[in-house]
């Protein structure tokens, strides 16, 4: 029991790099999910185009990375693209790399959601005379955004669970900050136990929102 509590003592006194490995994990949650929110919807827009074409090389794009490892993803942006002379430090490629995966997976949800929207809402709209642009901005979307908030909010939930990859370039999240701690405190057990509750507190609010939608 004293050794149990020498261990909290000493996990109690990194408190400083734990709430800087769970700042650098909001933030990169939070752009993650910004930009690939955004991103998603214009790509989700042109997987469900009308044009062939375009709908192909989308849906090719995204497949490729939804289809491979996280983890090699922010290798590629890391160390791959200095080599093309695009200098990134470790944060920013890490933001990139989240932020595109999101985008590609949140563009299938998008890319459903418009595919739902019944076909006799678009003839309303366009024997109101409104513009295919008009359209999608006034009927399309507002009624495909309520239908697929609730698969919006899991994914969100998916990308704050993934961000700890980037602990692999040496950013400092928090996972990250386990492995600073567990050097001093020998206890993996308890250092990783903490780390995963931590996760949990994060994610816990929009595994609530998710539940709250899916009842509404």
């Amino acid at each position: 029991m004293d050794m149990f509590l020498d261990q909290l003592h000493g996990m109690a006194q990194y408190y400083p790099v734990v709430l800087k490995g769970v700042g650098v994990t909001l933030a990169l949650s939070f752009i993650g999910i910004a930009a690939g929110t955004v991103a998603g919807f214009v790509l989700g827009i042109g997987r469900a185009s009308a044009s062939r074409a375009l709908s192909f090389l989308v849906g090719a794009y995204t497949d490729i990375f939804r289809g491979t490892p996280v983890l090699v993803q922010v290798f590629v942006v890391f160390f791959v693209l200095p080599e093309a002379g695009i200098e990134l430090d470790s944060f920013t490629a890490g933001a990139i790399a989240l932020s595109n995966l999101a985008a590609c997976f949140i563009s299938e949800i998008v890319a459903a959601g418009i595919r739902a929207v019944p076909a006799g809402q678009l003839e309303a709209a366009a024997s109101s005379g409104l513009s295919r642009f008009q359209q999608l901005r006034l009927v399309v979307l507002p009624q495909a955004t309520r239908m697929i908030v609730p698969s919006l909010v899991g994914q969100y939930v998916l990308l704050v669970k993934d961000s700890s990859v980037v602990s692999a370039i040496g950013l400092l999240d928090l996972t990250r900050s386990g492995w600073v701690i567990v050097q001093s405190v020998p206890n993996g057990l308890l250092v990783f136990s903490a780390v995963g509750l931590g996760y949990f507190l994060i994610c816990y609010p929009l595994l609530y929102w998710s539940r709250r939608l899916e009842k509404t």
